[in-house]
Protein backbone atom coordinates (compact mmCIF):
# COMPACT_ATOMS: atom_id res chain seq x y z
CA UNK A 1 0.00 0.00 0.00
CA UNK A 2 1.61 3.37 -1.12
CA UNK A 3 1.52 6.12 1.38
CA UNK A 4 0.10 9.10 0.05
CA UNK A 5 2.52 12.55 -0.23
CA UNK A 6 0.28 15.33 2.64
CA UNK A 7 2.51 18.10 1.41
CA UNK A 8 1.11 21.77 1.88
CA UNK A 9 0.37 21.72 -1.54
CA UNK A 10 -2.38 18.90 -1.66
CA UNK A 11 -3.99 20.39 1.50
CA UNK A 12 -4.69 23.63 0.34
CA UNK A 13 -6.13 22.03 -2.94
CA UNK A 14 -8.11 19.69 -0.76
CA UNK A 15 -9.28 22.34 1.54
CA UNK A 16 -10.18 25.01 -1.73
CA UNK A 17 -12.13 21.98 -3.58
CA UNK A 18 -14.21 21.42 -0.38
CA UNK A 19 -14.77 25.14 0.28
CA UNK A 20 -16.10 25.27 -3.52
CA UNK A 21 -18.23 22.37 -2.69
CA UNK A 22 -19.51 24.03 0.33
CA UNK A 23 -20.57 27.10 -1.38
CA UNK A 24 -21.91 24.48 -4.26
CA UNK A 25 -24.07 23.03 -1.35
CA UNK A 26 -24.96 26.59 -0.13
CA UNK A 27 -26.22 28.26 -2.93
CA UNK A 28 -28.58 24.75 -3.54
CA UNK A 29 -29.84 24.97 -0.55
CA UNK A 30 -30.53 28.68 -0.48
CA UNK A 31 -32.52 28.00 -4.27
CA UNK A 32 -34.17 25.34 -2.74
CA UNK A 33 -35.77 27.41 -0.20
CA UNK A 34 -36.47 29.93 -3.08
CA UNK A 35 -38.36 27.66 -5.29
CA UNK A 36 -40.09 25.39 -3.14
CA UNK A 37 -41.13 27.88 -0.24
CA UNK A 38 -41.99 31.03 -1.94
CA UNK A 39 -43.03 32.46 1.66
CA UNK A 40 -39.25 32.97 2.61
CA UNK A 41 -38.71 35.26 -0.36
CA UNK A 42 -41.82 37.27 1.34
CA UNK A 43 -39.59 37.53 4.53
CA UNK A 44 -37.06 39.29 3.00
CA UNK A 45 -36.99 43.03 2.68
CA UNK A 46 -37.90 44.99 -0.17
CA UNK A 47 -35.45 45.48 -2.67
CA UNK A 48 -34.19 49.50 -1.61
CA UNK A 49 -35.45 51.50 -4.60
CA UNK A 50 -33.63 54.43 -5.85
CA UNK A 51 -35.04 58.05 -5.21
CA UNK A 52 -36.06 59.25 -8.31
CA UNK A 53 -33.35 62.71 -8.40
CA UNK A 54 -31.14 59.87 -8.89
CA UNK A 55 -33.10 58.15 -11.66
CA UNK A 56 -33.62 60.91 -13.18
CA UNK A 57 -30.33 62.32 -13.34
CA UNK A 58 -28.70 59.51 -14.20
CA UNK A 59 -30.96 59.57 -17.01
CA UNK A 60 -30.05 62.84 -18.27
CA UNK A 61 -26.68 62.16 -18.10
CA UNK A 62 -26.74 59.07 -20.15
CA UNK A 63 -29.10 61.40 -22.86
CA UNK A 64 -25.55 63.50 -21.96
CA UNK A 65 -27.90 66.35 -21.26
CA UNK A 66 -25.44 67.64 -18.27
CA UNK A 67 -27.33 71.36 -17.64
CA UNK A 68 -30.02 69.62 -17.19
CA UNK A 69 -28.68 66.59 -14.58
CA UNK A 70 -27.16 69.80 -13.00
CA UNK A 71 -30.73 71.12 -12.70
CA UNK A 72 -32.08 68.57 -11.36
CA UNK A 73 -29.37 67.55 -9.36
CA UNK A 74 -29.29 71.00 -7.40
CA UNK A 75 -33.34 71.23 -6.92
CA UNK A 76 -33.28 67.80 -5.07
CA UNK A 77 -30.26 69.21 -2.85
CA UNK A 78 -29.11 66.10 -1.64
CA UNK A 79 -25.79 67.11 -0.29
CA UNK A 80 -25.59 64.26 2.21
CA UNK A 81 -25.56 61.57 -0.47
CA UNK A 82 -21.77 60.52 -2.26
CA UNK A 83 -23.83 59.59 -5.33
CA UNK A 84 -25.23 63.56 -5.56
CA UNK A 85 -22.18 64.66 -5.05
CA UNK A 86 -20.33 62.26 -7.75
CA UNK A 87 -23.08 62.57 -10.30
CA UNK A 88 -22.78 66.84 -9.48
CA UNK A 89 -19.14 66.54 -10.29
CA UNK A 90 -19.64 64.29 -12.90
CA UNK A 91 -21.97 66.52 -15.05
CA UNK A 92 -19.90 70.14 -14.48
CA UNK A 93 -17.13 67.79 -15.53
CA UNK A 94 -18.50 67.06 -18.80
CA UNK A 95 -20.45 69.66 -19.38
CA UNK A 96 -19.66 72.66 -21.90
CA UNK A 97 -17.45 74.52 -20.74
CA UNK A 98 -16.58 72.15 -18.28
CA UNK A 99 -16.47 73.57 -14.23
CA UNK A 100 -13.17 71.66 -13.42
CA UNK A 101 -12.56 73.66 -10.23
CA UNK A 102 -16.51 72.99 -9.31
CA UNK A 103 -16.09 69.32 -10.20
CA UNK A 104 -13.44 68.55 -7.89
CA UNK A 105 -14.96 70.09 -4.79
CA UNK A 106 -17.97 67.50 -5.34
CA UNK A 107 -15.90 64.93 -5.70
CA UNK A 108 -14.00 65.98 -2.86
CA UNK A 109 -17.30 65.93 -0.90
CA UNK A 110 -18.26 62.54 -2.28
CA UNK A 111 -15.33 60.89 -0.72
CA UNK A 112 -15.20 62.69 1.89
CA UNK A 113 -18.94 60.93 2.79
CA UNK A 114 -17.89 57.25 1.71
CA UNK A 115 -14.06 57.13 0.59
CA UNK A 116 -14.40 54.07 -1.00
CA UNK A 117 -17.13 55.54 -3.83
CA UNK A 118 -15.96 53.40 -7.04
CA UNK A 119 -17.63 55.93 -9.46
CA UNK A 120 -16.07 59.39 -7.39
CA UNK A 121 -12.83 57.28 -7.65
CA UNK A 122 -12.65 56.47 -11.19
CA UNK A 123 -14.16 59.91 -12.16
CA UNK A 124 -11.94 61.98 -10.13
CA UNK A 125 -8.97 60.29 -11.34
CA UNK A 126 -10.20 61.30 -14.74
CA UNK A 127 -10.24 64.39 -13.63
CA UNK A 128 -6.92 64.17 -12.09
CA UNK A 129 -5.60 63.64 -15.71
CA UNK A 130 -7.24 66.66 -17.32
CA UNK A 131 -5.32 68.51 -14.96
CA UNK A 132 -2.11 67.11 -15.81
CA UNK A 133 -1.93 65.23 -11.97
CA UNK A 134 -0.68 61.65 -12.86
CA UNK A 135 0.45 61.31 -9.63
CA UNK A 136 -2.86 62.20 -8.31
CA UNK A 137 -4.52 59.91 -10.59
CA UNK A 138 -2.48 57.17 -9.84
CA UNK A 139 -2.93 57.66 -5.96
CA UNK A 140 -6.64 57.09 -6.86
CA UNK A 141 -6.19 54.41 -8.39
CA UNK A 142 -4.39 52.56 -5.60
CA UNK A 143 -7.88 53.85 -3.72
CA UNK A 144 -9.90 52.07 -6.22
CA UNK A 145 -7.32 49.05 -6.07
CA UNK A 146 -8.63 48.65 -2.82
CA UNK A 147 -12.26 49.28 -2.79
CA UNK A 148 -12.03 46.61 -5.63
CA UNK A 149 -11.24 43.91 -3.86
CA UNK A 150 -12.04 41.38 -6.82
CA UNK A 151 -11.86 43.87 -9.37
CA UNK A 152 -14.32 46.04 -10.98
CA UNK A 153 -14.90 48.37 -14.16
CA UNK A 154 -14.18 51.17 -12.55
CA UNK A 155 -10.65 50.26 -11.66
CA UNK A 156 -9.78 48.67 -15.22
CA UNK A 157 -11.39 52.16 -16.76
CA UNK A 158 -9.06 54.18 -14.80
CA UNK A 159 -6.05 52.40 -15.20
CA UNK A 160 -7.11 52.40 -18.84
CA UNK A 161 -7.23 55.96 -18.95
CA UNK A 162 -3.89 56.39 -17.19
CA UNK A 163 -1.92 54.13 -19.35
CA UNK A 164 -3.42 56.14 -22.38
CA UNK A 165 -2.21 59.25 -20.90
CA UNK A 166 1.40 57.96 -20.31
CA UNK A 167 1.45 56.97 -23.62
CA UNK A 168 0.96 60.23 -24.79
CA UNK A 169 3.35 61.79 -23.17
Amino acid sequence: MRKQKFNKRYIKDRLLTKGLQMKKIISVVLLSLFIFDPSFAADLPPAKQDPVWLTEARASIKAEKYDQAIRQLQSANETRSADWNNLLAYSLRKKQPPDLVGAEKYYQAALKIDPDHRGALEYYGELKLMNKDLPGAEALLVRLDKACFFGCEEYTDLKEAIQKYKSKK
